[in-house]
């Protein structure tokens, strides 16, 4: 049976390892579930194992904002203390409180 425990929780800031953005994050997937071909489009010697939680990021960088999909391996706590300011943070979380942002909702 597989048992994956995510790492990192809804409404924490996270950094990528090796790209210079960093996000909330707004899923998490227990293992790789997005496209072959996304998955393919990677560098093969860059790409993640699958088995592996995955997050979904609302990410910012110095010129954009966007959703992102990370492994895991790829990420680290952002301890700046810093907001994110991704434009759509208002629709999911509540005020930054100086660490995360808490959820609108509670899940099921």
């Amino acid at each position: 049976m597989l048992k994956n425990e995510a790492k990192y929780a809804l409404g924490e800031i996270v950094r990528h390892k090796k790209h210079p953005f960093r996000g909330v994050i707004f899923d998490v997937d227990a293992v790789f579930s997005n496209t072959e071909e996304w998955y393919d489009a990677i560098p093969r010697e860059s790409r993640p194992r699958k088995d592996q939680p995955f997050y979904h990021l609302l990410a910012e960088n110095d010129e954009s904002y966007y959703i992102a999909y990370v492994s895991e391996q790829n990420l680290v706590p952002d301890r700046s203390g810093q907001p994110v300011t991704h434009p759509d943070i208002g629709d999911l979380f509540g005020a930054f409180d100086g660490r995360q942002y808490p959820l609108h909702f509670d899940l099921n």
